[in-house]
């Protein structure tokens, strides 16, 4: 004896106001419909894309560079006053210490790690975004232009 999947009781059509579970779980679920055929791009989508692993990395080199730049020299200076306080109390000129000369240098070297990041991000960070952002928008209208 074989079993028969084909209920032997009506089954009432789908209603709007019907919940989306079945009533009864051993019933047999209607087959799933087949998706319509869509035009598949040539490349992977923008979430797969090799491009955004390319960007991500090179924003974070970016970051690092710019970070390591201001904090580097910061502690640097820190490590200095902590363990070498007679060369930080040595005089360069007349009345100013080394100690003092280097926290004055403080604001150059924040300002170059500024330049620093802005200059990384024309020159590796957005050529790459820009690109990105052009094949997002070339996606776009083909899949408009599919639809």
């Amino acid at each position: 004896m074989s079993y028969d999947p084909s209920p032997s009781y009506p089954v009432p059509p789908p209603h709007d106001s019907s919940p989306s579970y079945f009533t009864y779980p051993w019933a047999p679920q209607p087959p799933p419909e087949p998706e319509p055929a869509r035009h598949r791009p040539r490349h992977a989508a923008l979430g797969h894309h090799s491009d955004l692993r390319v960007l991500r990395t090179a924003y974070r080199w970016q970051r690092r560079v710019a970070t390591l730049t201001a904090l580097g020299y910061f502690t640097l200076f820190l490590v200095l006053s902590a363990y070498a306080p007679e060369f930080m109390a040595k005089d360069v000129t007349d009345g100013l210490p080394v100690g003092l000369l280097l926290g004055l240098i403080q604001v150059p070297v924040t300002c170059a790690a500024i330049a620093l990041y802005e200059y990384t991000a024309r020159r590796g960070v957005d050529p790459i975004a820009e690109r990105i952002r052009k094949q997002a928008e070339l996606d776009d209208k083909r899949a408009e232009g599919g639809r």
